[in-house]
């Protein structure tokens, strides 16, 4: 097994919407926002380290989801 160096990390937070949470009840974490910013930290030599989804209350009444990422990456 081996393990990976890594010399700089970075933390992503990407929630989802507000309003499909108040409105909906529900309206699930943006794929598509979390595709594209995973590809442009890729492009720029960031790799995924480890996720996690939370779950936490919204304004009261409302529950809602957000998924944490933490990036890492080897300057050379």
């Amino acid at each position: 097994m081996t393990t990976t160096h890594y010399d700089e990390f970075k933390i992503l937070h990407i929630a989802e919407g507000g309003c499909g949470t108040i409105f909906l009840g529900a309206s699930g974490l943006p794929l598509k926002k979390i595709e594209s910013t995973l590809n442009q930290e890729a492009a720029d030599g960031w790799q995924v380290v480890f996720q996690v989804i939370e779950n936490k209350r919204y304004l009261l009444f409302w529950s809602r989801e957000a998924m944490i990422v933490t990036l890492g990456r080897s300057v050379q």
